[in-house]
């Protein structure tokens, strides 16, 4: 007996139509903005580039990636445990201030919520107090006083710049957010104290990022596969698979998991005796200089993994990777040290770059 082939067209069909639909939820603005997220999400999974779906909706691309987050986020309050009153506010609206939990852990975004939630924050506080719990869920246990609750992070974020502040009003401020967000009665003992104990404590300074950045063309490397040595035959030559180029490092990606990027042979990568390379997003460290948020190569020797003051390290945080820099020796285990962090190369005009006749004028 034949087997019929499936019927590939209709499925097609069928995904065309659940498109179609989508776009005209979002662009008619039906739902909560959670449902607008999990449609941009879901149009997006289906092959839909943000562009298509900004032209067709109205959503701008970092609307999309607003919303998109943002609801993952909100699912992450639904399945730990966040309180009624939080998720029926939130499922409603502030999709920016959920957006500042993403980096939190699931657990922490559920209690980090009810805080925010409790306290009317908005989406500044918000990253404020988001910044805090993950500083805070660094400890192995918690600092003497405090406890594992989001309002006593907070507090202890400020119990401790207070201490290092010699400006009385700058002093006081912090004491009052401290004593807003305080939860357990020994931290607000801490707390309460700096109101009488005026020592300061010295802020050891963090060390500079190692940011680098490529600025000249030569600098972008070309990777080229290599065929063999001859002799060859042409089916040697036709073997080689297709490279394409990952935007914005050229990163190269072959048959595997495997991937490679081209660096350029600067002195800190000789020195280095095991490094390799982690994608990350810049907004997830210090930004002193407030520079845009951007894709970077973060560079870490793995051969370098003894604890030292002037320097940043990637280490173990609850099985999974994270970056700090620490005061003092930590007892986290540490992965490695950072050695570079590679901004992409700033391109005004890629299309110029290729037309040999403007560059050999």
């Amino acid at each position: 007996m034949t087997e019929l082939p499936s019927n590939t067209q209709g499925t097609d069909s069928t995904a065309d139509d659940t498109a179609q639909e989508l776009l005209v939820k979002l662009r008619q603005k039906q739902g909560t903005w959670v449902e607008w997220g999990e449609a941009i999400a879901q149009l997006q999974k289906g092959g839909h580039n943000p562009q298509d779906i900004f032209e067709a909706t109205g959503f701008e691309p970092i609307q999309q990636n607003q919303v998109i987050v943002g609801a993952q986020v909100y699912s992450s309050l639904e399945k730990f445990g966040a309180s009624p009153e939080t998720l029926a506010y939130y499922g409603q609206r502030a999709s920016d201030v959920l957006y500042e939990l993403r980096l939190l852990t699931q657990e922490d975004r559920a209690t980090a919520a009810d805080l925010i939630f409790h306290h009317k924050l908005d989406v500044d506080e918000a990253r404020e107090v988001a910044k805090a719990i993950k500083d805070f869920s660094r400890f192995s246990t918690p600092p003497q006083g405090f406890t594992n609750h989001p309002g006593d992070a907070v507090a202890y974020q400020t119990w401790k710049l207070a201490r290092q502040n010699s400006d009385l009003q700058e002093r006081s401020r912090l004491i009052a957010k401290g004593l807003r967000f305080v939860h357990s009665p020994e931290a607000r003992k801490q707390i309460e104290q700096l109101l009488t104990d005026f020592t300061v404590v010295p802020q050891r300074p963090a060390p500079m990022l190692p940011f680098f950045r490529l600025d000249s063309d030569e600098e972008l490397p070309r990777i080229i596969p290599v065929v063999g040595e001859l002799p060859l035959t042409p089916d040697n030559v036709k073997d080689v698979p297709i490279i394409t180029e990952i935007e914005p490092f050229k990163m190269v990606k072959f048959a595997g998991d495997q991937a490679w990027v081209a660096l350029p042979g600067w002195q800190i990568l000789k020195a280095a005796e095991d490094p390799v390379v982690i994608i990350a997003n810049s907004e997830i460290f210090p930004n002193p200089n407030n520079t845009k948020t951007e894709q970077v190569l973060v560079v870490i020797d793995r051969d370098q993994r003894d604890w030292d003051g002037s320097s940043y390290f990637v280490f173990d945080n609850n099985g999974k990777i994270d970056f700090q820099w620490f005061e003092t020796e930590p007892e986290q285990t540490l992965l490695g040290k950072i050695i570079i962090i590679l901004r992409p190369k700033k391109v005004l005009d890629e299309d110029f770059n290729k037309d040999a006749w403007q560059i050999d004028e």
